[in-house]
C-alpha cells in the first residue's frame, strides 16, 4: 500500500508521442520521475532530443531518449514502430499524445481542417496503437497489464467548440475509441484509458496561456479557479500506469478542474433570490 509500490515504474518502458512540449512533456517527466525509460517522439526530432537531455539532467531515476517520429502518415507510423522495435523488445506504456488543432469562426471553417486534424488525432492514434500491439502484449501479464493512455480533451466531453470544431469532434472520437479498445484488449491484458484535460500551458493553447494575465483570466473561468499544472498530468499518468491503476480500463479521466461537470446556469437561481 506504499506510494512507491503503487505508483513507481522502475524497469518499465514507455513511448510518449508529441512528448517534447506541453502535456506530452509533463507526462514524460512524470513517467521518468517514477523510474521508467521514456521514449519521446514527434516530428520535431531536435526538440525531442533537447527535451530528453533536459529531463535526464534533472537526475530522476528513469531515463529519456528523444528521436523523430511522425504519426500523421502511414509511412511515419511504420517508421516509428520500427524505431521502437530497434530500441526495445517490449513496451509497457504507450501514451498517444501527438495531436493538432485548427480554429476558425463558424462559416469560415475550412474543409481541409477536418482531414488534417482527424488524420493525426484519430487515425494516427488508432494505427500506431494497432502497430505496437505485439510489443504491448509482450509486456502484459495478468497482474501487471500493459497500458495505453490516449489524450482526449474536455472539449470531447462537453459542448465546447470554441471555434475548434474538428478538434473537439476528434477528441470525442478518441474517447469512444478508448472505450472500444479497452473492451477488445482486456483479454490481452492491455488497459486502455484516456485523459480529458482542460486548459494547460502548451504551444497549442499559447493564444490563451502564454501571457500570464490572459492565463489568469482563462483560469478564472475554470470551476477550480486555475489552469492545469504539470503535476496534474504527471500524477494522473503515474496512477494509470502504476500498480495502483492496474484494474482501471475504459476510463476517461477528467483533468479539467471541473469543466467536465459544468452544465450551464442554475435553472432556478432567480427563484431563490
Amino acid at each position: 500500500m506504499k506510494p512507491e509500490d503503487l505508483f513507481s515504474l522502475p524497469g518499465k518502458t514507455a513511448l510518449v508521442t508529441g512528448g517534447a512540449t506541453g502535456i506530452g512533456r509533463m507526462a514524460a517527466e512524470g513517467l521518468l520521475a517514477a523510474g521508467a525509460t521514456v521514449f519521446i517522439a514527434s516530428r520535431k526530432e531536435e526538440a525531442c532530443k533537447a527535451t530528453a537531455a533536459e529531463l535526464n539532467a534533472i537526475g530522476y531515476e528513469g531515463k529519456a531518449e528523444g528521436f523523430g517520429g511522425d504519426v500523421s502518415t502511414e509511412e511515419g507510423i511504420a517508421g516509428l514502430s520500427a524505431e521502437i522495435g530497434r530500441r526495445t523488445d517490449r513496451l509497457d506504456i504507450l501514451m498517444n499524445n501527438a495531436g493538432t488543432s485548427w480554429g476558425a469562426p463558424l462559416g469560415q471553417f475550412p474543409h481541409s481542417a477536418w482531414d488534417r486534424v482527424m488524420r493525426l488525432n484519430v487515425a494516427g492514434l488508432f494505427q500506431l496503437t494497432q502497430s505496437l500491439l505485439p510489443m504491448l502484449e509482450a509486456a502484459a501479464s495478468d497482474d501487471d497489464p500493459a497500458r495505453v493512455v490516449n489524450v482526449g480533451s474536455v472539449m470531447g466531453e462537453t459542448a465546447h467548440g470554441d471555434r475548434a470544431y474538428s478538434y473537439a469532434a476528434s477528441k470525442a472520437a478518441v474517447h469512444h475509441l478508448t472505450r472500444i479498445l479497452a473492451k477488445e484488449l482486456a483479454e490481452r491484458r492491455i488497459t486502455v484509458n484516456a485523459l480529458a484535460p482542460g486548459p494547460f500551458v502548451s504551444k497549442m493553447t499559447a493564444f490563451a496561456t502564454a501571457d500570464e494575465e490572459v492565463r489568469s483570466r482563462v483560469g478564472a473561468q475554470v470551476p477550480l479557479g486555475r489552469v492545469g499544472r504539470p503535476e496534474d498530468i504527471a500524477a494522473a499518468m503515474q496512477f494509470l500506469c502504476g500498480r495502483g491503476g492496474a484494474y482501471v480500463t475504459g476510463a476517461v479521466l477528467p483533468v479539467s478542474g471541473g469543466i467536465n461537470v459544468e452544465t450551464g446556469p442554475d435553472l432556478f437561481q432567480e427563484a431563490y433570490e
